[in-house]
């Protein structure tokens, strides 16, 4: 193949990362506001800060999309 690709084009657009979190990987202060749920899925910024605790997954991407990021899922 020997088509170019301009790599710059996408550098404004900001990624966050989606993946599930078991609740017991929590902090206990965390777990305590969390009640009896099992599993949230926690939304990441490119440096691996974790940047938001989300109930389903779902609402994990429409989160990030309604703050203008674009979500890719991590397993």
């Amino acid at each position: 193949m020997d088509t170019k690709f301009d790599f710059d084009q996408d550098k404004d657009e900001k990624i966050v990362y989606v993946r599930t979190i078991m609740s017991e990987d929590l902090p206990e202060d965390v777990r305590i506001q969390i009640g009896d749920v099992d599993k949230l899925y926690a939304v990441h910024n490119g440096e691996g800060e974790r940047i938001a605790l989300v109930k389903d997954r779902r609402a994990a991407f429409m989160l990030a999309r309604k703050n203008q990021l674009s979500p890719v899922a991590v397993h």
